[in-house]
């Protein structure tokens, strides 16, 4: 495989990820945190990593999500659900370093 067509699905697969993550928060109306984050278009290992600091900020916004089952790979786990206002609430207390995050706490609070 050439660098041209790599660079290609790697863009085309960076897109559909992000697409299908706000698709589903559409769908549904809210969505875990790290699903949030994707959909604003970090990638998954970026995206769990700034979902775990805004849980923490979550709580200092004095916001609660509704409870809900994730099922990964035929497992349940628990997970809390987020509606775009809520996680909006969340990303303006958020304050990043890294510039990937700044745009994606940017794109975050704009959601709602």
């Amino acid at each position: 495989m050439n660098d041209c067509s790599r660079n290609a699905r790697r863009i085309l697969r960076d897109r559909t990820r992000t697409n299908r993550a706000a698709a589903k928060i559409r769908r549904q109306g809210n969505g875990t945190l790290a699903t949030h984050c994707i959909a604003a278009g970090l990638a998954p290992k970026e995206a769990r990593t700034v979902a775990s600091s805004l849980r923490k900020n979550a709580t200092k916004a004095g916001v609660t999500g509704t409870s809900s089952v994730s099922y990964t790979h035929g497992r349940a786990r628990q997970c809390t659900r987020y509606t775009p206002a809520q996680v909006a609430a969340i990303a303006v207390i958020y304050r990043p370093r890294k510039a990937a995050y700044k745009t994606a706490a940017a794109r975050l609070a704009l959601a709602a």
